[in-house]
């Protein structure tokens, strides 16, 4: 019999034995929960790793400066004419066409290219007295006459135009011809080369038929020798 009051004597419970009876009594197993630091200290990579991530970092952003640094140098390095190649003129036309079109004074065309009464070729011409260079025209005029001149508007800076398409020419300058004319998009003006108007030194082809033009388009002196057009000077 057990006399210990602080300890009672346990039941005796059919079917179980008392080292069954011992087992019910033990407290659960505890669990071990890692403490901030271990847990800093296993999730974090070493500090190799992280120091070898940043300096492959550090050389990609450098790679990348120095790569776009030496493709605008080359950029501001491309020569005049292959940047102007690139670049469009304000009616349309490629700067390359600008390049590859002859220049005067000298030759700017053969009487093969424009051997048909009202045939067409434009060209540049620099001026000696002003170092300008200008789009200029040459047309093969009824008769056999080599007319040339400048398209740029006397006294303004809008350009000029051939118009061969009489349809465009009622229709956008309002005028009814019956051959091609020169016209000023910006004032409206329509210019006929098979007559003669008034400038500065006299008269010169390509007279006022409509519009509140100044004066003809300004003359350029064509010369022909043999198959050579040449443009020789500027009124």
């Amino acid at each position: 019999m057990n006399n210990n009051p602080f300890r009672p004597e346990q039941p005796k419970i059919p079917g179980v034995r008392p080292s069954d009876e011992g087992l019910s009594t033990e407290a659960p197993p505890t669990v071990q929960i890692p403490s901030p630091a271990e847990i800093s200290s296993t999730a974090m990579p070493p500090l190799w790793v992280i120091l070898s991530a940043s300096s492959v970092l550090i050389l990609c952003i450098f790679a990348i400066w120095w790569m776009r640094g030496a493709s605008a140098k080359e950029k501001g390095s491309e020569p005049i004419a292959t940047v102007a190649a690139n670049q469009v003129a304000s009616d349309g036309t490629s700067m390359a066409a600008v390049e590859t079109m002859p220049t005067g004074p000298g030759e700017i065309a053969t009487t093969d290219e424009i051997t048909k009464p009202w045939s067409s070729k434009k060209f540049m011409f620099r001026d000696p007295l002003t170092s300008r260079t200008l789009p200029a025209m040459v047309v093969h005029l009824p008769g056999g006459v080599y007319w040339g001149f400048s398209l740029q508007e006397p006294y303004g800076t809008c350009e000029m135009e051939f118009v061969t398409d009489m349809v465009k020419l009622r229709t956008e300058y309002n005028y009814r011809g019956s051959h091609p004319m020169v016209a000023d998009p910006c004032n409206r003006a329509v210019f006929d080369l098979t007559r003669y108007g008034s400038g500065p030194a006299g008269l010169v082809r390509g007279e006022i038929a409509q519009g509140a033009a100044v004066r003809p388009p300004i003359a350029i002196e064509i010369q022909v020798h043999g198959r050579q057009v040449l443009a020789t000077k500027m009124e």
